[in-house]
């Protein structure tokens, strides 16, 4: 394990950080030189995933210093490998969570690498070369184009960026549980933010009853009115919660914080499924006689494989479907990172890092 290795000849700048203080300042490293199976990408946007305050402060003890965050990134190519087919300079895309796997294993050969269980991430993991793989806070990119996604020209980048981890953590569960194959299905998206507003979208466009459940009665409107879900349940309070027990055929919680899943799970019909794509720091509570005289199912779900992150991008491209974010220059950083801690945005943060004009 190297912080770089000798093929890294490319000067970048970035921004990272050094230590558990998660500061985040200017940074000049090494990036590889395009190889026979990369694409090269000056980075336009980078949005922030709430997972970037976890590597920043080392919270989950795994992060290797300085770390490099961003791994929802928009821009266009500006070289291509000899054996890359399907990318061509100048084309718009996008990288997500992934920068590598084993390509040989059932999941990978299934289109289901981010379940490789030698999957590497864009950063903070260790590429194949030995490297540290550092993300999209920075001017550009060296990536596998394995694991690169077209954007739809009709998309703009900055919205489109969160798209490659918010939008295809709640896009995923949505097609595992077959809500693209039908329309009419009573659906709840549990907690309205960076993931709960693209999860309405979402449900929208498959053709669902979308219902918002929520801790907090002020998100009403917005979520009626902003974001077209059809119904909104305070989730602490029990009337409203008993009045629309077996209602739902499917929910997707989004919640990072400990909650206890008892309540949510009343909200499910027979056979409904309850999907997990939040990430509380403690263990959920989760009871079993709600389970057992519902015949529920909960299961869990991690973002998703190139294939289901290129459909998703073209499902938005055919429906217009985008993040709604706020933009912030890269010395704003820090400042953004504090105010998602406090939930304090509608509802990604984006970072403008290579382009002038808003809205390429």
């Amino acid at each position: 394990m190297a912080q770089t290795t000798p093929n890294h000849q490319i000067t970048v700048s970035g921004w990272a950080a050094r230590d558990k203080s998660g500061v985040i300042t200017p940074y000049t490293f090494k990036r590889r030189v395009n190889g026979p199976d990369d694409v090269s990408i000056k980075i336009l946007y980078c949005g922030i995933c709430h997972t970037d305050i976890h590597h920043v402060k080392d919270e989950w003890g795994i992060t290797m210093y300085p770390v490099v965050p961003g791994h929802e990134i928009t821009g266009v190519i500006t070289e291509v490998g000899s054996n890359v087919k399907g990318f061509k300079i100048g084309d718009r895309v996008g990288v997500g969570c992934l920068a590598a796997s084993c390509l040989d294993c059932e999941f990978c050969k299934s289109s289901q690498e981010n379940y490789c269980d030698k999957v590497q991430f864009t950063y903070n993991g260790i590429f194949w070369d030995g490297s540290i793989t550092y993300g999209g806070y920075s001017e550009m990119l060296v990536a596998d184009h394995r694991y690169v996604a077209h954007v739809p020209e009709n998309l703009p980048m900055d919205a489109t960026a969160p798209l490659l981890c918010a939008g295809v953590t709640v896009y995923t569960p949505m097609i595992d549980s077959k809500l693209h194959e039908s329309t009419g299905k009573r659906i709840g998206i549990v907690g309205l933010g960076g993931l709960g507003h693209v999860a309405i979208k979402f449900g929208k466009a498959f053709g669902h009853h979308v219902t918002v459940i929520s801790t907090s009665p002020s998100k009403e409107k917005e979520a009626r009115e902003r974001l077209g879900a059809d119904d909104f349940i305070i989730s602490k309070d029990p009337k409203q919660m008993q009045s629309k027990t077996r209602t739902l055929d499917f929910i997707l919680d989004t919640v990072a914080a400990p909650h206890s899943l008892g309540p949510l799970l009343e909200l499910l019909k027979v056979n409904g499924e309850l999907s997990l794509v939040g990430a509380p720091d403690k263990p959920l509570e989760l009871p079993s006689f709600p389970l057992i005289f519902g015949k529920r199912v909960v299961r869990g779900s991690i973002i998703g494989g190139m294939k289901e992150t290129q459909e998703m991008l073209n499902f938005c491209g055919k429906h217009n479907i985008t993040c709604d974010i706020e933009t912030v220059t890269p010395d704003k950083i820090n400042e953004a990172l504090t105010r998602l801690a406090n939930n304090d945005v509608k509802y990604r943060f984006v970072i403008n890092i290579g382009d002038k004009k808003p809205n390429l």
